[in-house]
């Protein structure tokens, strides 16, 4: 086309957000203007304290607006919003959460704009979410003329909630393998940093502390470790809903020397360099970021058989995977990676090739790209009827 294709990223979350924030931003910073004209906006809860996606699109080279709302039902929201799509003559509007989801099927609906999504999964524990948000969410999306799934998984339940095959496409999350990289003269700073010494060794993982990331099975299989290995010890690096009842629980099961809670952290990285294992003890996960990180930071990977994450780590080739909810495999398998640290380096340095090939961000927003302009093929008609 000769014009770049006009698209609206389009979100809705609290907070300081999670992996989709950094897919969304980073993309459209790494996306050639000439060919896509990319439009971030954020819905923003005005009585959200700790919002700051604002914060990290101002580094970053991106058209970002955002649409305040004073309450989660707000109805200004929707004529603030076709404003945008109007004035910024956006063809398609790419959403990515069950919210925007229904507001860009309505834009495409009223003829506003082609409806994209992609979707990262139903992460959400709350009884409103399990029985009726994400039951309409599915049954919505099932009308978009186009999905991205982060992995197999959530193609397979798109697809059983009415979504035609063809329709959905699935392209795993990638990692900026330049920006995240090991510095392995940062180790000592960083752990110092969260009160280590070079003598620990240091289990850790990153994420939200909300129910599905279960971290309590982890507290709980390092508390099974700790009596043969005293050298052993904590890291947990993330916020949500459930930290103080796993501080509890950490401190129940564990010596207060051994753990440490540091909330969320803007250098994953300085994280990554005070680790020895990087353990992901979900029961669910979309294509998990956190996984990604720890390929690219070569840290060795114990991760649970959820999601997309053995799209990502091939077990006993780029890490272990082991089931969810299993408390005994989650510490055989962390205890093997201790055993046999050689072992354990080839492993990382397999993930670190994948993650600069197969997954890296240039490959992820090639496939996103030939989805925008599959979807311009459908918008040339109505452009050269508007240029009439």
């Amino acid at each position: 086309m000769s014009q770049p294709i006009r698209i609206l990223e389009l979100r809705s979350v609290r907070g300081t957000g999670g992996g989709p924030e950094k897919t969304i931003l980073l993309g459209t910073a790494r996306t050639d203007p000439a060919r896509f004209a990319i439009t971030v906006c954020y819905i923003r809860d005005a009585r959200d304290p700790v919002f700051s996606i604002d914060a990290k699109a101002a580094t970053l080279p991106v058209n970002y607006v955002e649409l305040v709302e004073r309450h989660s039902f707000d109805p200004s929201i929707w004529p603030a919003l076709c404003r945008i799509v109007r004035e910024r003559r956006i063809d398609i509007v790419h959403s990515h959460d069950y919210k925007t989801n229904l507001l860009a099927r309505l834009l495409e609906k009223t003829g506003r704009a082609k409806a994209l999504s992609t979707v990262h999964g139903w992460t959400g524990h709350s009884r409103r979410e399990r029985w009726v948000y994400y039951p309409l969410d599915k049954r919505i999306l099932s009308g978009f003329t186009r999905l991205i799934a982060v992995s197999s998984d959530i193609r397979s339940e798109l697809v059983a909630a009415g979504a035609r095959p063809e329709r959905v496409s699935v392209v795993l999350n990638g990692i900026d393998h330049r920006t995240f990289k090991r510095d392995r003269s940062r180790a000592a700073a960083a752990r110092v940093r969260w009160g280590f010494s070079l003598a620990d060794v240091v289990v850790g993982a990153v994420g939200r502390t909300e129910p599905q990331k279960r971290f309590d099975l982890l507290i709980e299989a390092v508390a099974a470790l700790a009596p043969r290995r005293p050298e052993l010890r904590l890291l947990i690096a993330g916020d949500g809903s459930r930290r103080e009842q796993l501080e509890a629980l950490a401190r129940t099961h564990l010596p207060r020397h051994v753990y440490q809670f540091i909330g969320n952290t803007p250098d994953v990285g300085q994280v990554h360099h005070a680790l020895d294992v990087f353990v992901q003890s979900s029961d669910y996960e979309g294509t998990p970021n956190a996984v990604l990180e720890a390929m690219a930071f070569e840290t060795p990977i114990v991760a649970t058989d959820v999601g997309g994450t053995a799209e990502l780590v091939v077990h006993g080739v780029h890490g272990l995977i082991v089931p969810p909810g299993d408390r005994s495999q989650l510490v055989a398998a962390i205890e093997k990676v201790l055993d046999d640290r050689a072992l354990a380096g080839t492993r990382v340095a397999a993930a670190r090739t994948r993650v600069e090939h197969e997954l890296s961000f240039d490959a992820r927003m090639r496939s996103v790209e030939a989805v925008y302009s599959d979807l311009a093929t459908q918008l040339k008609p109505a452009r050269a009827a508007a240029a009439a």
